[in-house]
């Protein structure tokens, strides 16, 4: 298959070492700079340090499954797109693995030409391709970015948190640079996986 113009990096985890080094050839040929993870713990720990285009993962693995990895990556870096690898018959984990966030999922045993197939597309869609590593929002951003998708104004927000609007305004501006929006609703829409559902 043709290699993509652009290299870009992505994150595989699977606990088979021979599994990741299959993928990683694969991967490797189209121009992705691949870096591989056993586990999921692994993976969570470098994702804030450094740019990840694309997280894929197998969903049975021991300690923390694929599902797992995918809802606290997307606390770290939310505009993540992730892609699950899941055995026969899993297909229900699939789902629940779309709804967390993830953006597709293929079955095993691979088809090569299916999942580069799947790979470049979800790369050259990928809005957040230049998103700086470490970008992860803060306590207060994500406090403030739910109550902005709760519809509430500066005003409103200040109020609620007890702060100044101009200190309001300010974190809003950092949040629509981290998600590279030009407006509300392009936040809205950039930001939609994201869980924040413990925020409060």
């Amino acid at each position: 298959m043709k290699a993509m113009t652009r290299r870009y990096d992505v994150f595989f985890v699977d606990d088979d070492a021979g599994i990741r080094r299959l993928i990683s050839e694969e991967l490797e040929e189209i121009n992705c700079a691949v870096s591989c993870f056993a586990n999921g713990s692994d993976c969570l720990e470098r994702l804030g340090k450094e740019n990840c285009n694309l997280l894929i993962t197998d969903v049975k693995m021991p300690g923390m499954d694929g599902l797992e990895l995918i809802r606290r990556a997307r606390r770290v870096v939310p505009w993540i797109p992730a892609m699950v690898i899941t055995g026969f018959g899993d297909v229900p984990m699939a789902v629940r693995a779309i709804k967390l966030g993830a953006v597709d999922f293929i079955e095993k045993p691979l088809d090569r030409y299916e999942f580069l197939y799947k790979v470049k597309t979800i790369l050259s869609q990928n809005d957040f391709a230049d998103v700086p590593a470490g970008q992860n929002l803060t306590k207060t951003e994500k406090k403030i970015l739910k109550l902005i998708l709760a519809g509430k104004s500066n005003k409103d927000i200040a109020h609620i948190l007890d702060r100044a609007i101009r200190t309001v305004e300010l974190h809003r501006h950092h949040i629509m640079q981290k998600f590279k929006a030009d407006n509300v609703v392009d936040l809205v829409r950039k930001s939609a996986g994201m869980d924040l559902s413990d925020i409060d």
